[in-house]
């Protein structure tokens, strides 16, 4: 029954921000959230530094998935340091990759990845479980399964990518192509379903000239099939079957990643498959392979176990940390500036 309970709080809550960001995010005054001031200029105005909505979001977006992996995590019976170290690690590791990687690709600098991310921290993670293993495996007794880890990291990463693409949706940003550009099938398919943006601060005005036009809604049909994959697979870990959960949750976003990088109107390099779409593929393929190597576990995990540990001090600081991390990361505005001004009220003094 508490998985019944676990799975509709979850389904219930993600629904509603999916619903709620189709409806308002594509508009104008859902891009900058607010601006600090930096310095002053000679026409008595400040220079001001935006934080954006696609910082909340993503931010968001990051600290919910980081949940939904300790829940699964210790739920499965990882200790509270490993569980630790591996968060840790793997943010270490993919923040960064996500900007790196999205220079190295679109050769601009202010844009970041998703994508890149999710294929460095698959590739690093069986080696991060081996480290932390060898670390305190002699000191705590620690041994942690790398199966486990790679699934419930998936399925985190699901459910973070897809309400991740909400923030998309705010700044304007990873869009689709204009309906009127495709063929009459497609045509007829988003005749009633689409995305239009306004504002000319937002990606789509500034990269394709693309605001009041209907576009396909690439990212919030990504919200959706991620949302419901996410629900599903996180059934299947409560279940014990990781491997299920893994395969399903990689195959899916995978495939759609390389799948809806025909529908999108935004650069994605010079070649017709991008990069992204080799790296998606990629990642299935080394997972599979981490399937054949380690040994595959059959215990069930512990759901009320998992929700207990989000109790413990340490691991509410843990969350707090990668909401800030995260926000302060994303949030601040490089492609966009500000001139404000301040005077006093008269009537109020």
């Amino acid at each position: 029954m508490e998985q019944l309970y676990f799975i509709g709080g979850i389904t219930l809550c993600v629904s509603l921000a999916i619903l709620w960001g189709f409806r308002v995010l594509p508009k104008e005054n859902w891009q900058i959230m607010a601006v600090l001031p930096k310095e002053k200029t000679q026409q008595g105005k400040w220079r001001g530094l935006n934080l954006t909505y696609y910082g909340f979001l993503s931010a968001n977006a990051y600290t919910f998935a980081v949940v939904i992996f300790i829940i699964l995590t210790a739920a499965a019976g990882i200790p509270l340091m490993g569980l630790c170290l591996l968060v840790t690690g793997l943010l270490i590791a993919c923040i960064p990759s996500s900007k790196i990687i999205a220079r190295i690709v679109e050769k601009k600098p202010g844009t970041l990845t998703v994508g890149g991310a999710v294929f460095t921290g698959t590739l690093l993670a069986p080696f991060l479980v081996l480290l932390v293993n060898h670390l305190l495996g002699n000191t705590m007794g620690v041994r942690i399964s790398p199966i486990i880890f790679l699934s419930a990291a998936s399925v985190a990463y699901t459910f973070g990518e897809g309400l991740g693409r909400l923030a998309c949706v705010s700044f304007g940003c990873c869009y689709g192509k204009p309906v009127h550009q495709c063929s009459p099938f497609v045509q007829r398919l988003f005749s009633g379903f689409y995305l239009i943006f306004s504002g000319k601060t937002k990606k789509i005005a500034y990269a394709s000239g693309l605001d009041g036009e209907r576009v396909i809604p690439i990212q919030i049909i990504t919200a959706i099939l991620y949302s419901i994959t996410g629900v599903t697979v996180t059934l299947f870990f409560l279940q014990g079957h990781y491997v299920a959960a893994l395969m399903v949750s990689l195959i899916v976003t995978q495939v759609w990643r390389f799948v809806s990088e025909f529908f999108r109107a935004d650069f994605r390099g010079t070649l017709k498959v991008t990069p992204y779409q080799m790296m998606a593929l990629g990642t299935i393929l080394y997972a599979v392979g981490m399937v054949a190597l380690f040994p595959i576990p059959t215990f069930p995990p512990v759901l009320a176990r998992g929700l207990g540990t989000l109790w413990n001090p340490w691991i509410i600081l843990l969350v707090e940390f990668v909401w800030f991390i995260a926000f302060f990361h994303t949030g601040r505005s490089v492609v966009t500036g500000a001139e404000v001004s301040f005077h006093v009220v008269e009537t109020k003094i």
